[in-house]
């Protein structure tokens, strides 16, 4: 069993997750996989073979409660473009499938590289201050369709719910910045049921599972996170329609490279 100072640490990271998924837009994986990781470590002394798979599945499962209230408070703020939410949606659902169904074939290492990757790039990506050209805009449904296949496979991967994704690209589109947020949390939660099923489905075969393991999820450390996550998800959306749209992605940015450092060099 969880300990009583992993469990306030679990807590603590939720909040932190919570907060940050309401404020950027996001899942909160980018907080999540690591905290289940270093939960992995200190239970079983070591690294366990399928440990970021149980940490991206785990991901997935509390996206499902943080998102859900991230969704609610973007709502009452008429911040979310259903219609785009619509269009990509099913896209991302079919990505995170296929994505959830081959990585049971990548080894932990694999992912984990891949995810520091991922984070790294998408971090310079939002740091970059391009310019938009004011002719852009958003491809029809076909356009957004694909889309949304390849970043719900890249999401499914590294257990996130899309957000740092799809928010770059809504803006690169010239969605305001606060409207692509509230449209990115719309879209994080059909992606964390897929993930979600997907990643139980995967690991039911899968022998030498943690105790406490449906499939590829860690209930444990996702019942404490769940909990902490929808408390302070409402927190993170009222404190972003306060800042700039500006601040609001450079401090995004900052965090995803906080985060690619971190793990690389527990790599």
């Amino acid at each position: 069993m969880i300990n009583l100072d992993v469990i306030l640490a679990l807590l603590a990271g939720g909040c932190a997750a919570g907060f940050l998924a309401g404020l950027f837009g996001v899942g909160g994986g980018t907080i999540i996989v690591p905290i289940v990781l270093w939960v992995l470590h200190l239970q079983y002394g070591g690294e366990h073979p399928y440990a970021q798979h149980l940490a991206i599945g785990s991901s997935f499962a509390v996206m499902l409660f943080t998102t859900l209230s991230s969704i609610y408070a973007q709502h009452k703020k008429r911040s979310i473009d259903w219609p785009t939410v619509g269009k990509m949606s099913p896209g991302m659902i079919g990505g995170v499938f296929i994505g959830a169904a081959s990585a049971k074939f990548i080894p932990t290492y694999g992912l984990q590289i891949f995810f520091i990757v991922f984070i790294t790039l998408i971090a310079l990506r939002t740091l970059m201050n391009s310019k938009a050209v004011p002719s852009r805009r958003l491809p029809g449904f076909a356009g957004l369709s694909s889309v949304g296949v390849i970043f719900g496979t890249a999401s499914s991967w590294v257990g996130v719910g899309g957000g740092s994704l799809s928010v770059p690209f809504l803006m690169y589109c010239n969605m305001p910045s606060h409207r692509a947020i509230g449209t990115s949390s719309g879209l994080a939660w059909p992606v964390a049921v897929a993930g979600t099923i997907g990643y139980l489905a995967a690991g039911r075969q899968i022998s030498n599972l943690p105790e406490g393991s449906l499939g590829f999820i860690y209930l444990p450390a996702v019942l404490v996170l769940s909990m902490a996550t929808m408390l302070f998800a409402p927190l993170g959306v009222k404190l972003a329609h306060k800042l700039s749209a500006d601040k609001l992605k450079k401090t995004f940015g900052v965090l995803l490279l906080l985060i690619a450092l971190r793990m690389l060099w527990k790599l």
